[in-house]
C-alpha cells in the first residue's frame, strides 16, 4: 500500500464538492476522512489523529468557525484550512484569530487547494525543530522552559502551545532588542503577510496576558518595526 502524504479531515455540506476535495486529495495521495457537518466534524477529529483539517465556514449543526475554536482550545497546532463562500475581511481576520493557517474562497480549483494544503502542511512541519537540549530563560520573575513549553512563576504554572513558545522563545533570544515583525513571521507561520501578521499580533497579546503580573516586564510595540522584550534589572 503506498505511503500516504499525511491525513485530512475534511468537513464540507456541499456533498457533490466535498466528493470532488475528497477524490481529488485521494488522488494525490492524501487519506481524507469527510464529514458534512460540524457536530460530526468535531466528533471524527476526537476519535483520530489527523495532520490538516479542512472546514467549510458555514455548517449545519455547529459552524466552522465554532468547531475550529473547540479543536484549538485543546491542539494550538494542528494545521486549519478554511474553506468559504464569502471573502470578506472580516471572516478572513475572525478565522486567522482562532488560528487558521490559510482560506481558501469558493469557486476554487483543485489544483489551487492541493498547492494550499502541501504549502501548509510543509510549514507545519517544519514549524518546530527538536530540541534536544533544555532551553530555559529567566524573564524578570518568570522561568521560561522552551523544550517543556511551560511559564512559571512560583507555584503559578501556565503551560504554552508550541506556537506561543516559539513566539517567546524568539523574543527571549532578543531581549531588551527589536525583534521584527518579519522575523517573526517568516520564522514561526512560514510567510510574511496581513493575515499571519494579525494571527501573530493574538498571539502577542497572550504573551502580555501570561507576563502581566511582573512589572519589570512588558513587550512593546516598536512602531512599524516589530516587539521588544524589555526585561527590567
Amino acid at each position: 500500500m503506498a505511503r500516504s502524504n499525511g491525513k485530512i479531515l475534511l468537513v464540507e455540506d456541499d456533498k457533490n464538492l466535498g466528493f470532488v476535495i475528497k477524490d481529488f486529495l485521494e488522488l494525490s495521495k492524501y487519506s481524507v476522512i469527510l464529514r458534512d457537518n460540524g457536530k460530526d466534524g468535531l466528533q471524527e477529529y476526537s476519535r483520530k489523529d489527523f495532520d490538516l483539517l479542512l472546514v467549510d465556514i458555514m455548517l449545519p449543526h455547529l459552524d466552522g468557525f465554532t468547531m475550529v475554536e473547540k479543536i484549538r482550545n485543546k491542539n494550538d497546532e494542528i494545521p486549519v484550512i478554511f474553506i468559504t463562500a464569502k471573502s470578506m475581511t472580516e471572516d478572513k481576520i475572525k478565522g486567522f484569530r482562532i488560528g487558521a493557517d490559510d482560506y481558501i474562497t469558493k469557486p476554487f480549483s483543485t489544483e489551487e487547494l492541493l498547492l494550499r494544503v502541501n504549502a501548509v502542511l510543509r510549514r507545519t512541519r517544519l514549524r518546530l525543530p527538536d530540541q534536544p537540549e533544555e532551553v530555559k530563560y529567566k524573564i524578570g520573575k518568570y522561568m521560561f522552559d522552551y523544550k517543556n513549553l511551560l511559564l512559571s512563576a512560583h507555584e503559578n504554572k501556565i503551560y504554552l502551545t508550541k506556537r506561543e513558545a516559539e513566539v517567546l522563545n524568539l523574543l527571549c533570544v532578543n531581549v531588551n532588542k527589536v525583534l521584527r515583525r518579519e522575523v517573526i513571521l517568516k520564522t514561526v507561520w512560514g510567510e510574511n503577510d496581513y493575515f499571519m501578521g494579525r494571527s501573530m499580533d493574538v498571539y502577542i497579546v497572550k504573551l502580555r496576558k501570561y507576563l502581566k503580573e511582573d512589572a519589570s516586564v512588558s513587550i512593546r510595540n516598536i512602531h512599524n518595526t516589530g516587539f521588544m522584550l524589555e526585561v527590567k534589572n
